[in-house]
């Protein structure tokens, strides 16, 4: 049992014993006791006065004399005004600590029997993946490991928007300037390869509404009238109609494509439980369509397309279905809502997309209840802010967006030059260093990206977030390989970590670890009820702060006492697990030396 869940039990029968009241759990209030104060934990007494009928002083001195004289756990208290600070014996500290070292599934919260789907990534097919869609995926992956944690079933799932006007116009592009050049003939990437066309087919078309423009008419006129964008979308309208060069090309280049999204995803550790293809699945509203208007909730203008009208709820009017019969993005997402809820009987779907689509979700969830849908309450938007560097924000049209492919690689340098700088690898092979490299580059960026609550703007700066000081992955990283080196060299002489004997008397310092530790499985369900990994992050960043403060004041391996040397490295090896696990749900890899 937790403390503070300790506290509230034994308060409880202190207050009926006391007062003769019986409260719920929900009127007694425990916190970790202010640094400034003595005690571990804190009961807050106002909420009890309306039974006690004496003052907040005197209520305190009450329930903490009953506390130290019925509970051999509690060894002393002290009021400061309403606050009653209960101190716990060393004999507590010492179970509590046993109790969560032999747990080796501590932290993994008992199963929920729940399904959740999470989609993420959901690239499009005309250009590689970006730093946008780095914070993406590693917040979809984390997410999913959180919500696994919190003992529901999860499935990781995405959706590749491989069909569309963008998709063509890569497409046209590349037919007209490309002259065959193919991955394998260029020894590019395929998803770079195909991005490459896409910038050149906006040039092209710059180039067209320049002309137009100079030609007398007006830019919004231009913008609608280039040549390219008129081939453009004739080129999609073909696809739909199952034109054979038009579907043969499209596969060639997404082809291209997804053997350059595996890739990325391989080396940022990524995966999927299920793909979904928005060619295969964007005529999955069109039923819906139908039925909404056989509903009356929907409604088809003379010029053939259908909206939805939500101007009563307070939105907007939404297209459905444009005049010419194809489908938009909400179109299909309707029809995927549908067929996920229907087939794996979901109790939650999220969907992790960048905050400039609030608005479509707010739209999607409200379109579904009015066809029905009670399920869509169970839709959520893991809306998160976008990535910003020291220089600006990206355009990907521009060809000036980050490439994920260019950022990993320069993260790999810069973890290369700081760790060969610090000069502790010449005994490892070459081949252990770069895995090294790639480790520390890894857990750097994603740390960086993770730590940041998903609903804020951030700013990535690559050099800050290979630090081997301060709030980064690398900091926690080589706080557990120290630790690590720690437990080899007591293992060398033979040492074997224990718990507590009846005569080791805890440190100030250690009982604040063991607290640490002890709020583990409770920052687990925090980060899940709110879908933010960042929770997870921050405590290991505590975790591993805490050890190092502790580590710098305290002797472990030249501790003479026996008993107090074997729970030290109980203690040290205890951390390095619970940092294990929280890293591991952010998908970073601790090394065991450094």
């Amino acid at each position: 049992m937790s403390p503070d869940q300790f506290i509230i039990e034994k308060s409880r029968a202190a207050v009926c014993a006391l007062f003769g009241a019986s409260l719920p759990e929900s009127s007694f209030q425990v916190q970790v006791t202010r640094k400034e104060f003595e005690g571990d934990y804190t009961l807050v007494v106002f909420p009890l006065l309306k039974v006690s009928k004496l003052s907040p002083e005197a209520t305190g001195k009450a329930i903490g004399e009953w506390l130290t004289e019925n509970t051999s756990e509690i060894s002393s208290y002290n009021i400061v005004k309403g606050f009653l600070n209960l101190s716990f014996s060393n004999d507590f500290w010492c179970g509590l600590f046993a109790s969560i070292a032999s747990d080796p599934d501590y932290g993994q919260l008992p199963s929920t029997g729940k399904t959740i789907m999470v989609e993420f990534s959901s690239p499009n097919t005309n250009k590689p993946l970006h730093l946008g869609h780095i914070r993406n995926n590693l917040l979809g992956w984390s997410v999913s490991r959180l919500l696994e944690a919190n003992g529901h079933k999860v499935m990781k799932v995405n959706l590749v928007n491989d069909r569309g006007i963008h998709i063509c116009k890569s497409m046209l592009a590349w037919l007209k300037t490309g002259n065959g050049e193919t991955p394998e003939s260029s020894g590019k990437k395929g998803d770079h390869l195909v991005g490459d066309y896409y910038v050149k087919f906006n040039e092209i078309y710059k180039r067209e509404v320049d002309g137009l423009v100079s030609g007398g008419m007006s830019r919004e006129e231009a913008e609608k009238n280039a040549p390219s964008l008129k081939e453009a979308q004739e080129m999609l309208l073909k696809w739909e109609q199952g034109d054979p060069e038009v579907v043969a090309l499209w596969k060639k280049m997404n082809s291209w494509v997804y053997a350059g999204f595996d890739k990325t995803y391989s080396d940022l550790g990524i995966s999927f439980d299920r793909t979904y293809y928005e060619s295969q699945t964007y005529l999955l509203g069109k039923a819906l369509v139908r039925k909404g208007l056989d509903m009356g909730i929907f409604e088809r203008e003379p010029d053939g397309s259908v909206w939805c009208d939500l101007t009563a709820d307070g939105l907007d009017r939404k297209l459905l279905l444009r005049g010419d019969g194809t489908s938009v993005y909400i179109t299909q997402d309707l029809g995927t809502a549908e067929q996920r809820f229907s087939e794996y009987n979901l109790d939650e779907h999220i969907y992790v997309v960048g905050n400039e689509q609030n608005y479509h979700f707010q739209v999607l969830k409200l379109i579904l209840k009015k066809l029905g849908f009670d399920w869509a309450d169970n839709i959520y938007h893991l809306s998160y802010g976008m990535v910003e560097l020291p220089e600006g924000k990206m355009k990907s049209r521009e060809g000036t967006v980050v490439d994920a492919d260019d950022l990993l690689e320069k993260m790999y340098n810069t973890a290369r030059e700081t760790s060969l700088e610090l000069g502790k690898l010449d005994d490892m092979t070459e081949e252990e260093q770069d895995g090294l490299f790639r480790t520390l580059s890894l857990g750097a960026l994603k740390y960086f990206i993770i730590k940041v609550d998903p609903r804020k703007t951030m700013l990535f700066d690559p050099k800050e977030s290979i630090d081997f000081n301060g709030n980064t992955g690398p900091f926690i990283q080589y706080t557990h390989a120290r630790i690590k080196s720690i437990l080899r060299k007591a293992a060398g002489k033979g040492i074997v970590p224990e718990p507590a004997s009846a005569d080791v008397v805890l440190t100030s310092k250690e009982i604040r670890l063991i607290k640490l530790l002890d709020m583990y499985p409770g920052k687990v369900a925090e980060g899940g009820q709110a879908h933010s990994p960042a929770v997870i992050a921050n405590y290991a960043y505590e975790l591993a702060k805490e050890f190092n403060q502790y580590y710098h004041d305290t002797p472990v391996l030249k501790e003479e006492d026996e008993a107090v040397l074997r729970f030290r490295l109980l203690l040290l090896s205890t951390i390095a697990g619970i940092l294990v696990k929280a890293m591991d749900i952010l998908g970073i890899r601790l090394p065991e030396r450094m």
